[in-house]
């Protein structure tokens, strides 16, 4: 009895839930239509052989680098452009997530009035809407090519990234701490130290970790426009039609990108398991 009244509730259940099948419907038509339409601008170039010849190049560079490029320990080798751009992305990275600090707590609506708030999220929404290449180019001209160049773009892009993140954490952060430190008779700095500290830290640290991932690839890009590090040696030699120098430079890469890759995937685990 008990169960037939079950499934005679389920039944009514089904029945009154909204019928959103034409809406769906009609959602992955408009969605068909603006593939289509966007498609239609698309212009295939007609590489023919070049293009196969030159994708075919690249592979062969890889199997078989230029080893005396690989391994030059001076300032032209591939170890110490790797650096190179290493360092541009670390400091970038540091430098950024240190000035997001003052920015995300002056744009938490829980922080500070909303008013202020607004102000300070417009501001780093505006920071976030010039892209990396157009930052280094302006660098560029103000300090002329090279990694302090990328340093400061690095930097710059950082902020709005590390910013919105921070925010979120910041408005999540658990304020009961505060007011039972605050009932304490603690100080600002006390609170700072023992309420908000333990709180943000392991989210600030993964933040900036994988921001330094994202730094690390813009860097090798910000390199063609003569902002430091590896791009600019890789594109020479692409023009070049310097297979084995690609093949070189892009080994470097690959075993770079995956040594930042393992580390910084064991140290958001560490974190997240406290």
């Amino acid at each position: 009895m008990n169960r037939d009244r079950i499934s005679k509730e389920i039944e009514e259940t089904y029945a009154k839930e909204p019928k959103t099948f034409a809406l769906k419907l009609g959602i992955a038509f408009i969605v068909v239509l603006l593939l289509a339409w966007s498609s239609s601008t698309m212009e295939i170039a007609d590489s023919g052989l070049d293009g196969m010849k030159i994708a075919a190049g690249i592979v062969n560079g890889i199997f078989h680098p230029d080893t005396e490029l690989l391994f030059d320990p001076t300032t032209q080798g591939v170890g110490y452009l790797l650096l190179e751009t290493v360092c541009i992305a670390f400091l970038g990275t540091i430098v950024g997530a240190i000035l997001a600090v003052p920015l995300a707590f002056i744009s938490a609506t829980n922080i500070v009035p909303k008013p202020v708030a607004v102000v300070g999220r417009v501001f780093i929404m505006a920071v976030r809407t010039i892209p990396a290449f157009v930052y280094g180019l302006m660098f560029i001209r103000v300090t002329g090519p090279g990694p302090f160049a990328g340093l400061l773009t690095m930097s710059l892009c950082s902020i709005g990234m590390v910013c919105k993140m921070y925010i979120e954490y910041i408005e999540d952060m658990d304020t009961r701490i505060l007011e039972s430190l605050d009932a304490a008779g603690c100080n600002l700095f006390q609170k700072i130290r023992y309420g908000i500290l333990p709180q943000l830290f392991p989210d600030f640290v993964s933040t900036i970790i994988y921001r330094f991932d994202i730094n690390l690839r813009d860097a090798t890009v910000l390199g063609l426009v003569g902002a430091g590090g590896i791009g600019a040696p890789l594109i020479f030699a692409m023009n070049s039609y310097r297979w084995n120098e690609v093949g070189a430079i892009l080994c470097g890469l690959i075993v770079l990108i995956l040594i930042i890759e393992v580390l910084s995937t064991k140290i958001r685990t560490k974190l997240a398991r406290g």
